[in-house]
């Protein structure tokens, strides 16, 4: 799983720059069953084009380049182990920055 996740990254770091130019990011959730969940930040929460952007481009991408991966969703409606994993490793991250 962890390689899987790893190749996700990468891909997402690939995705970045041309989010950033428009003033957003794209944060990595969780990944479980073959979805891949992602949170959409900065300009990007909340835009209308935002499930245009996810299906059209990052999902396409995430599918051809990482094995196993079937769907990118970045409703934010997770499964309850995706929402604990995640959450967790947030709050090391807050930890680690304090």
């Amino acid at each position: 799983m962890e390689e899987i996740e790893e190749q996700i990254e990468q891909v997402l770091d690939k995705i970045r720059p041309f989010l950033r130019r428009e003033g957003g990011d794209i944060e990595y959730v969780g990944f479980k069953d073959g979805v891949v969940y992602v949170k959409m930040v900065g300009a990007c929460e909340g835009c209308a084009y935002v499930d245009q952007d996810i299906s059209a481009g990052v999902e396409i991408i995430l599918i051809e380049e990482v094995p196993g991966v079937i769907r990118c969703d970045a409703s934010m409606q997770l499964p309850d182990d995706v929402l604990e994993e995640y959450q967790a490793r947030k709050a090391k991250e807050k930890q680690e920055t304090n």
